[in-house]
């Protein structure tokens, strides 16, 4: 078990990068320079642990392909070294975000005395809304 200061670490030779040309503005340069990076990585053919695999796939991201492959398009940076760093840290933080399992949740009961509170505020606000209805004549 993962504790909470033990980072999991993705592996660099289980990523795989392809370098294409970046989208957008740019001028000249874009059209002549691959400075954009294309990272893959295979979730299920990976060293992580068989749990984080499993909520890492159980994510609904537009990035996991339905063949359980992370691809993320970094295209930020100018030059093609920061946009592979980039796309790595990108990654990084998508396994992050899943390396601690969810907390589970335990249903609890209201203390009777919230419970009165709330019926006491109820009825004050109920109380100040009937003030505010038609003006009746009392001897009407």
């Amino acid at each position: 078990m993962l504790g909470p200061r033990m980072a999991l670490q993705v592996p660099e030779r289980e990523v795989e990068f392809t370098a294409l040309r970046a989208q957008g503005p740019g001028g000249q340069n874009v059209n002549k320079v691959s400075s954009a990076v294309q990272l893959r990585f295979d979730v299920r053919a990976s060293s992580l642990p068989e749990p984080v695999q499993q909520r890492l796939l159980a994510l609904r991201d537009h990035r996991i392909t339905q063949d359980g492959v992370v691809v993320i398009k970094a295209q930020q940076y100018r030059s093609q070294e920061l946009n592979r760093a980039d796309a790595l840290a990108r990654l990084q933080a998508l396994v992050d975000s899943v390396a601690l399992p969810p907390r589970v949740r335990r249903a609890t009961r209201p203390t009777l005395g919230s419970q009165r509170r709330r019926l006491q505020g109820k009825a004050q606000r109920g109380e100040t809304k009937a003030l505010r209805g038609r003006v009746r004549d009392p001897g009407g």
